[in-house]
């Protein structure tokens, strides 16, 4: 995905704990809130259909926005309109962000002001993880899905792309907060490979969960 448009200074951005965006990824969302109705329609209404996905933070910043410093931005690709006046839409991650400040203003929903600096890799093509052993990785993928009971298409998480496995995984596993922030912050992919693998282990050795693996 190339850059096809300036990215602008403000943006309108929807906390959501544990909800994590990355670049070049999807995340499906269920709009329902009066306020976040309005901010979808704003964001229709501008070239660049953008919303920030920003995770509220429990240790608010000196400036006490309540929210963490960075975030991911995406582009609004696909919506449809339920009967009861609801939408499901699709955002496809566009760029990371750092909040530079909250900007008032009559929207019921929040902006801020964002810095797109040292995020410029976000708009380029996708990336590579040389470091990636993919056997050793499924093998412990494997025993998580396992001590979880969770179900998942093999087939389709073999044939996935390095980027396309870590950073789908990294959106869809069921993890903290602050947990997906670090997987958001990550500098790059072999960075947040890591991360992940980290976080994966730390759960199957019981880490705050009852599950502790025999």
């Amino acid at each position: 995905m190339g850059k096809t448009f300036d990215m602008p200074d403000v943006i309108a951005v929807f906390p959501l704990p544990g909800a994590l965006l990355l670049p070049r990824s999807r995340l499906p969302l269920h709009i329902f809130e009066p306020r976040y109705l309005a901010m979808l329609e704003d964001a229709l209404k501008t070239p660049e259909r953008l919303i920030g996905m920003v995770q509220p933070n429990a240790i608010p910043g000196r400036d006490g926005n309540g929210l963490h410093q960075i975030g991911c931005a995406g582009r609004v690709t696909q919506f449809s309109e339920t009967e009861d006046g609801r939408y499901l839409i699709t955002l496809s991650g566009m760029s990371r962000f750092r909040v530079v400040r909250e900007v008032t203003g009559f929207t019921p929903y929040r902006r801020c002001e964002v810095s797109w600096t040292g995020f410029e890799r976000d708009l380029g093509r996708d990336e590579s993880d040389k470091g990636f052993d993919r056997e050793a990785f499924m093998n412990l993928l494997s025993r998580y899905f396992t001590a979880r009971e969770l179900q998942t298409d093999w087939e389709s998480l073999q044939e996935a792309d390095d980027e396309l496995l870590i950073n789908s995984l990294s959106m869809l596993l069921d993890f903290d907060p602050e947990d997906k922030q670090a997987l958001l912050e990550a500098p790059c992919l072999s960075t947040r490979r890591e991360t992940l693998v980290t976080l994966i282990e730390y759960s199957l050795r019981g880490g705050n969960t009852e599950e502790i693996m025999q």
